[in-house]
Order: structure tokens, then sequence, then C-alpha cells
């Protein structure tokens, strides 16, 4: 999977959502080790301090812990990974409305292309 960074958002947290969306797409597995964070900065063209930053921030949401002998570990609580997947797809649905609005659509209209398309 490929890093995709931006100049304007912080990289870290760049970095901690695209993490976070390879553990709740299954990418790193619950209770799976993840990889180091050198490794990580390394594949990501980034100071590992950057990564560091990344990697306690997806600590603080809940989705990876540390250990001592194993490194980090993805969470095994589904009910924070189902958190985090739900509000990926909240903000998933938020662009699509967003973008239905530009052309014109309201809301109501908007979930209604869904609903045709979904037949």
């Amino acid at each position: 999977m490929e890093w995709k960074l931006t100049d304007d958002r912080p990289i870290w947290l760049q970095l901690s959502e695209q993490l976070a969306r390879r553990i709740i797409t299954g990418v790193y597995p619950p209770g799976s080790r993840l990889p180091s964070v050198r490794e990580l900065a390394s594949q990501a063209g980034v100071n590992p301090n950057t990564m560091q930053r990344a990697l306690a921030q997806l600590e603080q949401d809940g989705l990876a812990k540390a250990d001592r002998t194993a490194g980090r570990l993805v969470t095994q609580d589904t009910a924070v990974l189902e958190a985090a997947r739900r509000a990926e797809a909240q903000v998933a649905i938020n662009q699509y409305f967003d973008a239905m609005a530009e052309l014109g659509y309201a809301r109501v209209q908007a979930a209604e292309l869904l609903k045709e398309e979904n037949l």
C-alpha cells in the first residue's frame, strides 16, 4: 500500500490516519504486530520521530498498544475497531453528500440516487 502525503495537513496526522485505515481494513489484523517505527518511516519516506508521533496517536485512539517484548500490537478490541470503521464510513458519507450538494442535489435526492444505484 502506497503512502499518500500532502502539504495541507501535518504529516504525522496523515500517517496516523493511513495506518488506522490499514488496521480497520485488515491489512494489519487484530492482535498482529505492527512494523517497527524505523521500518514504517523508511517505507513512508519520513523521519522516524514523525512516524513515532503517528503511532503514538494510534495508541491514544486505542487502535494499537505498546508491548515491551513484541513492539506495537493492533488492538483485539472489536468494539474499538468497529467504532473506528464506522467513523471512517461517516467521513465517506459526508464527502458524498457534500459533493452531491455542489452538484445541486438535496440530501434526500442524493440518498435516492444511492438507492437507485443499489438496485
